[in-house]
């Protein structure tokens, strides 16, 4: 074990102690702490920690220094995590007739950039849409769905993501609304992208209404999905500068940047278990 490396997150009502007796515990079974970064929410009384430790030779085996890390959480209340940091998660993502995000994402898991195991690429549209992209061995689904079939389609979906061991659901530019019912079932575990304009520009080219209205900057966020459209918490967003000089296909061209530079953070955020919810909001430990 002395060569793994383990993260630990948590989150609990705040009170004096919590931090020396996680690090004490840690201590007392032999592991050494790498990183750490806490978070004390004033608003909410609400108290965020991630820790990223190894075991000494003196550590005892996993298991007991996961009973061990159980007996403080029972004491301060904790919702907590504990994981290898070598397993990869399985990893879901489903896309529509815009690719440059599913492109993307493909792209840096070849290369090692964000540590998953891509299980299926899943979309409402035929495999032939993306010709251009190589999957390799991952599986491919075409689930095509009209608003008779919603019901339906989303059987399948979840029928995939139970049969895949899918622990992460990423949409990239999947343009169809979940419903509330397999919103709360991925609850915490499906990201989504999209233009930061809305509600602000609302319904259809909300490029083109931008541009009408002469913003300055675009932007993108990433966020959990929830049964609020477009409204769960967020987990990151950026901006890029838009002048007077820009058409309607610059923002389009400038927008698909954003989404995949965003999108990219935030699923690498959530592999590396740098997110923790917090209500409506999340706690993001950025590296």
């Amino acid at each position: 074990m002395i060569n793994q490396t383990f993260v630990l997150t948590l989150s609990c009502p705040n009170r004096p102690g919590i931090v020396a007796a996680v690090s004490t515990r840690l201590y007392e079974v032999g592991c050494n702490i790498l990183d750490a970064q806490q978070f004390d929410d004033l608003e909410t009384g609400s108290f965020f920690m991630r820790v990223v430790f190894n075991p000494t030779a003196e550590a005892r085996d996993f298991a007991f220094i996961r009973e061990a890390l159980a007996a403080v959480a029972d004491r301060f209340g904790m919702a907590w995590t504990l994981r290898d940091r070598a397993e990869r998660r399985r990893v879901m993502l489903l896309a529509s007739k815009f690719d440059h995000c599913l492109a993307d994402l493909i792209y840096r898991w070849r290369i090692g950039e964000l540590a998953m195991d891509v299980v299926a690429v899943v979309s409402n549209h035929p495999r032939d849409t993306y010709a251009h992209l190589g999957f390799g061995d991952v599986p491919f689904h075409h689930l095509p769905v009209s608003r008779q079939t919603k019901l339906e389609q989303e059987t399948q979906f979840w029928g995939l993501i139970r049969e895949s061991g899918a622990e992460l659901v990423v949409l990239a530019r999947y343009m169809q609304v979940l419903s509330d019912g397999l919103a709360a079932k991925l609850n915490g575990r499906c990201i989504n992208i999209h233009h930061s304009f809305l509600p602000g520009f609302k319904g259809a080219k909300p490029y083109h209404q931008a541009h009408e209205r002469g913003v300055k900057l675009i932007g993108a966020t990433a966020h959990y999905v929830t049964g609020d459209l477009d409204e769960g918490p967020i987990i990151a967003q950026d901006v890029e500068p838009i002048s007077h000089r820009d058409t309607p296909d610059d923002l389009i061209r400038k927008g698909r940047d954003i989404e995949r530079r965003v999108l990219a953070r935030a699923v690498r955020n959530h592999l590396e278990d740098r997110v923790i919810l917090n209500g409506r909001k999340t706690v993001v430990f950025t590296d």
